[in-house]
């Protein structure tokens, strides 16, 4: 069947900014495939998530697997255009921390392999089989095709104790920089937002810590940001109201990336 809805893939969205990215996007208007990992704790958050954006008129549909895992980004963006007949807009949110802050000379291999697997590569991937897609079908006159890259304020900001994310997140802001040099002369936008601290899941256990730098002054604006903060940017970008742009990132952060005094 056809959509005359825009039609937004979008990862790790059970919860934090993906969730905040999917609502948004909801209001907007966008049926949404939305995907997050097979475990139980994921799979009945991203119904829930469903649920919530299926509130607002729009038609979901869920799927869950491992981002990581190449073998089955076909087959989740076949479920996409099976269903609605278009794709418009891939959020490429998910992603992992560390296994464990500490010492640069300590990081292991393993957490090395698998920040660069799920932060870098499956997003390369992703984005490379989606751009093939937009390119093979009509494209709407009704809706911006864009791909939106999810990245840090650690792409410029170095974190010490997280050396593997920070990596990885650094590669993510280039390859966004590749697609969007690649396709800007195909009618595709493509972006990169750097969120700073941002209150999710795999901020808690920072919480304290940054709360504390927060009130001595670290962020500008004075406050934790939310995923709403991030996922009003998003929908910006999938609207394709930066206009006459070309892989810029945007730093959603409160300042904190902003040299100052």
């Amino acid at each position: 069947m056809s959509s005359n809805k825009p039609v937004a893939v979008i990862t790790g969205a059970a919860r934090g900014i993906g969730k905040g990215c999917a609502l948004e996007l909801a209001t907007a208007g966008y049926n949404l495939l939305i995907n997050d990992r097979p475990d139980a704790d994921s799979v009945a958050k991203l119904e829930m998530v469903q649920a919530e954006c299926e509130k607002a008129g729009v038609e979901v549909a869920c799927f869950n697997a491992d981002v990581a895992d190449l073998t089955l980004h076909s087959e989740m963006l076949d479920v996409a255009q099976k269903r609605w007949g278009r794709l418009d807009c891939l959020v490429n949110n998910a992603g992992i921390s560390v296994k464990s802050r500490g010492d640069l000379l300590d990081m292991k291999p393993d957490s090395f392999d698998e920040n660069l697997s799920v932060n870098t590569r499956a997003p390369f991937f992703l984005s490379q089989e989606f751009s093939r897609r937009l390119l093979a079908q009509k494209e709407p006159s009704d809706s911006h095709r864009s791909i939106i890259f999810i990245s840090s304020i650690n792409a410029v900001m170095l974190a010490l104790n997280r050396g593997e994310y920070t990596m990885a997140k650094t590669a993510v802001s280039v390859a966004a920089r590749l697609f969007a040099l690649r396709l800007i002369k195909e009618g595709i936008g493509v972006y990169e937002v750097r969120p700073g601290l941002i209150k999710t899941d795999m901020t808690i256990p920072a919480t304290a810590y940054y709360d504390e730098l927060i009130a001595k002054g670290l962020v500008p604006q004075g406050r934790w940001g939310y995923p709403e903060d991030i996922a009003s940017t998003v929908r910006a970008m999938a609207e394709g109201k930066l206009v006459y742009t070309c892989g810029v990132p945007v730093a959603v952060d409160g300042g904190l990336s902003m040299p100052h005094f």
